[in-house]
């Protein structure tokens, strides 16, 4: 029996659109996919969310509101800003001038540690929380590991840390057009300006985990070599009434590497 043949016709993309927002002394450049109930989604360092498919598949229900981070593409770093507990509250200030209510908010690892700063000063515009494989915190000892140094080890071996299977990697760096290279570079400075010292974490932020009184789901990649398993169950715990869920086969990115399974994981939860 011949196989019928795909029409190759695939859903259009919901439209983007982008506004910049002056606050305190940054301009944040904002981007909305979709229409329906608010959805804060707040990208990670390496930022796989911003074309990914499953942001696609939100934008079919959800209002997906990405805020670019300070220093990422197109958002400025002012000197004001020099920690992730300062951009939470930039974002609370952004919030207010998006006038959202009653929005879930899905982060993903520094943008879950931003997430989390941000439960545990104003909870009043949010609903739920998804955080997936979320920096931010210590569980262990000053000279105890929790982080992987993605500054000391060599490339490679970070790569391998924060993919199960390294070919599911789309982004070949020396690939990219000059700009792109400089978009790369500038993000990456970023990062370092923000996360640097304390390495990836506040020291108090552990303590205030308790404040978080949102329906909270955390999703974490078995795999994960950056922050392992372990350092996700010693989050939950901290987060009242949250659960964990784990992904086979995934690392620091699971909706990259298992987009079906993290998004069976997200539909439940926002249902």
């Amino acid at each position: 029996m011949p196989v019928k043949k795909s029409s190759g016709r695939r859903s259009p993309k919901a439209r983007t659109t982008k506004k910049t927002y002056n606050l305190q002394e940054a301009k944040i450049v904002v981007e909305t996919k979709g229409s329906g109930k608010p959805l804060l989604l707040l990208h990670s360092e390496d930022r796989y969310e911003r074309d990914a498919d499953f942001v696609e598949e939100l934008a079919k229900k959800y209002r997906v509101i990405m805020p670019m981070m300070p220093g990422f593409n197109g958002s400025t770093l002012p000197d004001s800003i020099r920690t992730i507990e300062d951009m939470s509250y930039l974002y609370l200030d952004l919030l207010d001038a998006l006038k959202l209510q009653d929005v879930s908010v899905m982060g993903f690892s520094v943008g879950g540690w931003l997430a989390c700063e941000i439960a545990t000063k104003n909870d009043a515009r949010l609903k739920k929380l998804i955080l997936v494989d979320p920096v931010g915190i210590k569980n262990r000892g000053a000279y105890d590991r929790d982080i992987e140094d993605i500054y000391y080890n060599q490339f490679a071996v970070v790569k391998k840390l924060k993919f199960h299977d390294i070919k599911k990697d789309s982004r070949v760096l020396i690939e990219m057009s000059d700009a792109e290279a400089l978009d790369e570079a500038r993000a990456r400075e970023s990062t370092a300006r923000l996360c640097w010292d304390p390495y990836f974490h506040n020291p108090s932020l552990r303590y205030r985990l308790n404040r978080i009184k949102l329906k909270t789901l955390l999703i974490w990649g078995k795999n994960d070599g950056i922050v392992k398993p372990a350092y996700g169950r010693g989050y939950s715990k901290k987060i009242p009434g949250s659960k964990m869920v784990a992904i086979a086969k995934a690392g620091h990115f699971p909706h990259v590497e298992q987009p079906e399974e993290f998004m069976q994981h997200v539909r439940a939860f926002l249902r």
